[in-house]
């Protein structure tokens, strides 16, 4: 038995006075309310309605659960009304979960922006290389970047895809020179990063191949900002990707090397514990996160 209906129903024939006005405002039959009612009466082993051919009038117990039905019934409504109307206001507490890297280049630059365009908004941005629990520690959502998201109760919307490529410093290639070919790199010193699907075999596409490079990283890292150091500092080669990489390009810092070949594009997901988190003040938060990863 629906709880929640059934004192609808109850309500509904009481105020109109009549099963079958109530049943035309409902569209159902007067027999199913004329059940629903028995079915209450017999849960709660008391007549609640006196009913002749003529007549219908609530008993002691019919009153009382008139009386408190309306009262639970509106106050169900003024919450779902409550938040209908709060759903597109974006307020409270959002808590987001990124790797350090991709939060320290990408995130934290967009988020004056996003906290002075929602100022009732309260943030904690939590920065993790590790894949975390989103349900335990409470996030409304995180933002990681993965080959594919593996099936899950988690909900993942692809919010675009993350250019990797292979990169030295200028230092480093008039010191050793620069790989020609995909082959070459078993003679470079390489830095990995330790996260990676790649970090021991480099899966590169070239304009009509695939090639597949084993390495051995001398140097292994788990924070993509840390690689990026290392290689401008002139330590080896390495991938990194398009948000760690652009930068330092253009200040002449890296070069990119094997500029015809690059590993698989690993896509930027935003997660959800569910479908039902995404509501106002996450979708505001992915909107402007689009917008900074707009080339």
């Amino acid at each position: 038995m629906d709880k929640l209906s059934v004192m609808n129903a109850f309500r509904r024939i009481v105020e109109r006075g009549s099963f079958a006005r109530a049943a035309e405002d409902l569209g159902v039959s007067p027999a199913l309310l004329s059940r629903e009612v028995k079915l209450l009466e017999e849960s709660l082993g008391t007549v609640m309605l006196s009913r002749t051919t003529r007549s219908m009038s609530l008993t002691d117990s019919g009153q009382l659960y008139y009386d408190e039905a309306r009262g639970i019934l509106d106050a169900v409504s003024q919450v779902e009304t409550r938040i209908r109307d709060g759903a597109g206001v974006v307020r409270g507490h959002l808590k987001v979960n990124a790797s350090s890297s991709f939060g320290q280049t990408v995130i934290a630059p967009m988020l004056p922006g996003f906290l002075d365009a929602y100022p009732d908004l309260r943030l904690t941005l939590s920065m993790d290389d590790r894949v975390i629990d989103m349900v335990e520690g409470g996030f409304d959502v995180s933002v990681r970047i993965r080959a594919a998201m593996p099936d899950s109760a988690l909900v993942a919307r692809k919010l675009g895809t993350m250019r990797q490529q292979v990169f030295a410093a200028p230092s480093y290639l008039e010191r050793f020179g620069s790989p020609q070919a995909p082959q070459d790199v078993s003679q470079h010193r390489v830095i990995g990063f330790l996260l990676a699907d790649h970090l021991s075999a480099w899966t590169l596409h070239g304009p009509s191949q695939t090639e597949t490079v084993d390495v051995d990283p001398l140097i292994r890292v788990g924070n993509s900002l840390v690689l990026r150091d290392l290689l401008i500092s002139g330590q080896g080669i390495g991938t990194l990707p398009g948000f760690a990489s652009n930068d330092p390009v253009a200040r002449g810092e890296l070069v990119r090397i094997l500029p015809d070949w690059e590993l698989p594009a690993p896509e930027i997901f935003a997660v959800t514990a569910s479908r039902l988190g995404m509501n106002a003040k996450v979708t505001a938060f992915l909107d402007h996160l689009r917008m900074a990863l707009e080339p």
